[in-house]
């Protein structure tokens, strides 16, 4: 028998009482890639632009082609851990696969509370560890490799910067001059920059504690200063087609500067005229704490200019500095008690 009016009506109320509170019509027998769409679209307020675009990013290349057509209340969690081992043979890093397993699981824990389906099957689903990268850093005589390797480059205050302050790419290319006071010698860290599909977008920073400022080296001071003059002969250059963003690393245009560009086409090319090997340019961060660490200053000043949000994140990452502090401040308690 086919459903009665009533039935109908009764749904027909429930469907409309649910769209007034900022649910989505439902669709019967709706597809994982519909409700995927429409979750994308509710969710994108609440995300930053970057963190959007990745999430449309992963539904679109790895899950719409392999469960998008299935029935959202019929995905089963064999569905999804197939899809998991799929990616994993075609070579897929297991930090992608985590990366979709985290979003498919908001997606359907927004599904359970819409009473689009009866649980949330991610939760059934285990997705592989990430190993822990391991960072590269560049010895103190490395370091200096680079800084004399890049002496007259265009980015030259870049990588000195990167190397002094600790800062993220992100961050040191979504600088502003004004963010920058070479006479008290500091740069405040507000804004980071990201590449998205549709160009380049400035959000805050990574944490609250990211928004910081940074003493700067007498080094950098230095750099910065040449290159505001060498940017300003650009300016001239350039004329009317200069965009005028105050960025202080920017294109020759004015514009933003690429990370993938600066990494593949500058960095690289610069750690082997240094006779370095390939590392990324986050290694550089790493090395800044290393560097800062291994000359005994505190862990708690470094955390700070690192803009990490506890002092414990960064005794974790570090801990390979740690013994050698302890050996040397064993040895300074030798200093300070030995007899006369």
């Amino acid at each position: 028998m086919g459903r009665t009016r009533q039935d109908v009506s009764t749904k027909l109320a429930a469907a409309l009482k649910a769209q007034q509170d900022g649910v989505p019509l439902v669709v019967e027998r709706q597809s994982f890639s519909q409700f995927a769409s429409s979750w994308l679209t509710t969710v994108r307020p609440s995300l930053k632009p970057r963190t959007w675009y990745r999430y449309e990013q992963l539904l679109r290349v790895h899950a719409l082609p392999a469960i998008g057509r299935l029935p959202l209340s019929k995905l089963a969690p064999q569905q999804l851990q197939a899809l998991y081992a799929e990616m994993q043979a075609n070579g897929s890093a297991p930090a992608t696969i985590r990366q979709l397993h985290a979003v498919v699981h908001r997606a359907l824990r927004q599904a359970l509370r819409w009473n689009l389906v009866a649980r949330n099957v991610a939760d059934l689903v285990t997705a592989p560890r990430v190993p822990r990268t391991e960072m590269q850093v560049l010895s103190p005589e490395e370091a200096r490799c680079l800084l004399e390797a890049a002496r007259g480059d265009r980015l030259e205050a870049l990588y000195v910067l990167a190397l002094t302050t600790g800062m993220r790419q992100g961050e040191i290319l979504a600088l502003h001059w004004k963010d920058v006071d070479l006479d008290r010698g500091t740069v405040n860290v507000r804004f980071t920059l990201h590449h998205v599909r549709d160009g380049f977008v400035f959000t805050d920073p990574k944490s609250s504690r990211s928004r910081r400022q940074i003493a700067l080296t007498e080094a950098a001071r230095s750099a910065l200063r040449q290159h505001r003059i060498a940017q300003a002969e650009e300016r001239l250059r350039a004329g009317p087609a200069w965009q005028g963003q105050d960025l202080v690393f920017a294109n020759p245009q004015g514009g933003p500067l690429d990370g993938t560009f600066l990494l593949r086409r500058r960095f690289h090319p610069l750690l082997g005229k240094a006779g370095l090997p390939k590392i990324r340019f986050h290694d550089l961060r790493h090395t800044a704490a290393t560097l800062l660490l291994g000359q005994g200053i505190h862990a708690k000043i470094v955390s700070e200019m690192l803009g990490h949000s506890n002092i414990a994140i960064t005794m974790d990452l570090y801990s390979h500095v740690t013994p050698t502090m302890q050996q040397e401040a064993a040895r300074a308690l030798d200093a300070l008690l030995a007899r006369p």
